[in-house]
């Protein structure tokens, strides 16, 4: 119960919704669709990426996430274009989104490549009251509210400059600030008392920044940092990550986030176009009560054979 009891204390005060926004991903540096629709032909291939992550295993309502991208060069590999699919549950909120990506290609001077992407779908909300744990138990949802589907036009866009051995990106995502839900309601208490309530849940900005950068110590072991940064109006998120590239098929890594969880992860190409991750993360400190954390990710790089001794490969 005292599990149960802290997360519905992180997903409501009241009505009022103070958890994660936004699916959270230890995998992104090797599937960055997820967060910048600059990224779309990035992998001069197309490639498709399927993402399960299932996050504090162990609490009622927890969220569980997974996702799909498929994006390609086309046009002489100056333009690109993709499709996102999304579906993440936290608690009684439950939310589906599908995106069409579009980014355009520049060559820059040597190696560089300079994308400019955007892309827009349609994100859909349910929240289904009845699943609410209330202060109070003899309070029940009012039956007009008990479960509310609602959906709003969201946009993202961003920045994606990489070489061989470098990547930056900057995007945001729901620039429009979609409004999904926005009401208010009377409810009376079990002492006779009538409240008023107001609820709404919109999209909230968010802005990305990845940089990352390989250093060659031979063709069959590469050590690669990178960095996230995520801003909300609610708190900025930063991830520091050490990889490791292991004869031309394996990535291992480590990473520190916000200073209060740390995981592990790993690639393996099991074919040169077929490859599969998974990460494991743990929070310390207080954050630990939470439990554990699980990403499993499996991608396909059709018409991509060619096998690059000196590439980072998450490019």
């Amino acid at each position: 119960m005292k599990k149960k009891a802290i997360f519905w204390g992180l997903v409501f005060g009241g009505l009022t919704v103070f958890s994660q926004q936004d699916a959270q991903y230890n995998l992104y540096q090797f599937n960055q669709m997820v967060i910048n629709p600059a990224y779309a032909g990035a992998r001069d291939a197309i490639a498709a990426v399927c993402d399960v992550r299932k996050q504090w295993v162990g609490f009622d309502g927890a969220p569980t996430t997974a996702a799909f991208s498929i994006h390609s060069p086309v046009l002489n590999k100056k333009v690109g274009i993709g499709l996102n699919a999304l579906s993440d549950q936290i608690g009684a909120k439950s939310v589906t989104a599908v995106y069409a990506n579009f980014s355009y290609i520049l060559k820059l001077s040597g190696k560089f490549k300079l994308s400019f992407g955007v892309r827009a779908g349609y994100n859909s909300y349910k929240f289904n009251f009845n699943k609410v744990n209330y202060r109070d138990g003899n309070e029940t949802a009012l039956t007009d509210l008990a479960s509310t589907n609602r959906g709003t036009f969201d946009m993202d866009a961003g920045l994606y400059l990489k070489s061989n051995t470098f990547y930056v990106g900057v995007s945001a995502a729901h620039i429009n600030s979609g409004v999904l839900y926005k009401s208010s309601f009377q409810q009376m208490s079990t002492t006779g008392t009538i409240n008023d309530y107001s609820l709404s849940y919109s999209l909230v900005p968010h802005l990305f920044l990845t940089m990352g950068k390989s250093f060659v110590v031979n063709e069959n072991f590469l050590i690669s940092p990178s960095v996230m940064v995520k801003f909300s109006q609610y708190k900025p998120s930063l991830d520091v990550n050490l990889n490791f590239f292991l004869s031309q098929r394996i990535w291992l890594g480590a990473f520190l986030r916000n200073g209060n969880a740390i995981g592990g992860l790993c690639q393996v190409y099991l074919t040169k176009q077929l490859r599969l991750g998974y990460s494991y993360d743990l929070g310390l400190g207080k954050i630990n009560t939470l439990g554990s954390s699980h990403e499993v990710m499996l991608g396909f790089d059709f018409g991509n054979s060619k096998t690059k001794a000196v590439s980072p490969r998450f490019l």
